[in-house]
């Protein structure tokens, strides 16, 4: 269509557009006219977003759009073709579109936009099934990421969020579980729906928990995307597992025991969720005790981690291999001595408890300064 024709066409468009954004297809022959590209292309965005401008999407930017596509912010016109890809009929056709479009923005001067579209092609390829396509095309785009000193918070977030949906569709549930926080981290999370929300805190859930890297989930304990699964019972048992686990709670462990069976990744992965849970109670017994009292017979460490006599000493190894403790085991004695263990996120049992130590604390501090006061008297 010649630029001539661009008024006619807007003119069409305004009268199949739902009569609120008749307005706004009057602006944009306005804007057109006087080239004032900026303007258009935010008011296109607005044009965009708003639901009812679904089905014009498509038409608008193939006739519309590409007419001034090199006149305007690349990141805001592969913003528009990503809103305008949603009209397509086929994933087949989505892709051949996507990457007509990151190849119109393959330059010197627009890698960010590059970047951007790229993923867009890998998001399509994991809706086709092209995992090896998918994850090419991510790394590329991770490879111009690296070289930025800066880029747009919505293309670190598009990235972190097909990342995400990668590894969950590859069953990686720790990189998943990195990922999506990540991606969390860069938007508001009230932009998403309640729906959206619940689901985003069930996912991260279930990969923290069947992750085989992932043993501290204070990041996530602290989010408040984690609130959404207060909403409804199958969300609240989950949550209430997650608090279990960071205060090596057996007791609640094993009184949801039924629920996890029933859970189809949280049964698969039930052994692993079983050393977890005689992990975070070792770590626990340790946190509770005084820095100077953390050498541990094995006796104790058994009777207070419900674990076996005899795979104490695994235990304790996995522990200290893990990064959760550092120390060394006296094998010949059966002791274990700790000098350090993996902070944590504290519940407020867990903070009382810290209270009540930090109170001994004080209180040896003034009987030792008593007692240097009166042995020391007479130097004094």
């Amino acid at each position: 269509m010649s630029a001539d024709a661009i008024p006619e066409f807007l003119a069409e468009q305004r009268d199949a557009a739902p009569e609120d954004l008749q307005g706004l297809v009057i602006e944009f022959e306005t804007l057109w006219e006087r080239k004032l590209w900026h303007q258009l292309t935010n008011l296109l965005i607005q044009f965009f977003n708003h639901p009812g401008s679904a089905p014009q999407r498509l038409q608008f930017y193939k006739v519309f759009v590409l007419k001034f596509a090199d006149k305007i912010n690349q990141l805001k016109l592969v913003d528009l073709a990503l809103k305008a890809a949603t009209q397509c009929t086929s994933n087949a056709e989505r892709l051949a579109f996507m990457e007509a479009v990151a190849k119109r923005v393959d330059t010197d001067t627009s890698q960010d936009a590059l970047v951007f579209a790229t993923i867009a092609v890998a998001r399509v390829k994991l809706d086709l099934g092209d995992f090896d396509g998918a994850r090419k095309d991510l790394d590329k785009a991770e490879r111009v990421l690296d070289s930025f000193d800066s880029v747009e918070t919505i293309v670190h977030a598009a990235f972190y969020d097909a990342n995400a949906d990668y590894y969950k569709a590859k069953e990686d549930f720790g990189s998943y579980y990195r990922n999506a926080l990540l991606y969390l981290a860069c938007i508001d999370i009230k932009s998403l729906s309640p729906a959206e929300r619940r689901n985003r805190a069930y996912d991260l859930s279930m990969a923290a928990l069947a992750s085989t890297s992932t043993y501290n989930f204070g990041e996530l304990l602290l989010h408040p995307i984690l609130d959404a699964l207060s909403q409804d019972a199958e969300g609240k048992w989950v949550r209430e597992l997650l608090f279990a686990f960071n205060r090596g709670d057996l007791t609640t462990f094993n009184s949801l025991a039924p629920k996890i069976r029933q859970n189809p990744i949280l049964s698969e992965h039930s052994p692993q969720l079983r050393q977890k849970i005689y992990l975070a109670a070792l770590t626990e017994a340790v946190f509770r005790r005084p820095p100077h009292d953390r050498a541990m017979t094995f006796d104790t460490i058994a009777a207070e981690t419900k674990v076996k006599p005899g795979e104490i000493e695994h235990l304790i190894m996995k522990a200290l291999s893990l990064g959760l403790l550092r120390g060394t085991i006296d094998q010949v004695d059966q002791v274990a001595h700790i000098n350090w263990v993996q902070p944590k996120v504290l519940d407020m049992e867990q903070i009382g408890n810290m209270r009540q130590r930090l109170k001994e604390w004080d209180n040896n501090v003034n009987e030792l300064g008593n007692w240097i006061e009166k042995v020391g008297r007479d130097v004094w």
